[in-house]
């Protein structure tokens, strides 16, 4: 489980966000669940998404299936990465900075 923090200004219609860029990028429909929203694409057996507490984070919690070929994996990988993007407002780039500013301190 991994907690992602929101870029400023997007966390207006935060759970709307997170329901259109999952059937953007990975191209099925969520499932709701009690805290959040759910899918099962390539190779991953559940990917569970839930708005923050406090509403300027999401929650995302990954469940791999290791029985899937290498390129459903790169393929799902690149699409989770686009969905990250997407919904943090955040490039790769920057939330590997972002994650390594409170560990450095």
């Amino acid at each position: 489980m991994q907690e992602y923090p929101i870029k400023r200004g997007m966390t207006k219609d935060l759970e709307n966000r997170i329901i259109a860029e999952l059937k953007t990028c990975f191209s099925v429909e969520p499932q709701k669940t009690a805290k959040g929203y759910t899918i099962k694409f390539g190779a991953l057996k559940r990917l569970d998404v839930n708005p923050g507490k406090d509403g300027k984070s999401v929650i995302i919690d990954t469940e791999s299936d290791m029985k899937v070929s290498d390129d459903v994996i790169l393929d799902t990988n690149k699409r989770f990465r686009k969905y990250l993007d997407a919904i943090t407002g955040f490039s790769t780039k920057e939330r590997v900075k972002r994650a390594k500013s409170p560990a450095e301190e």
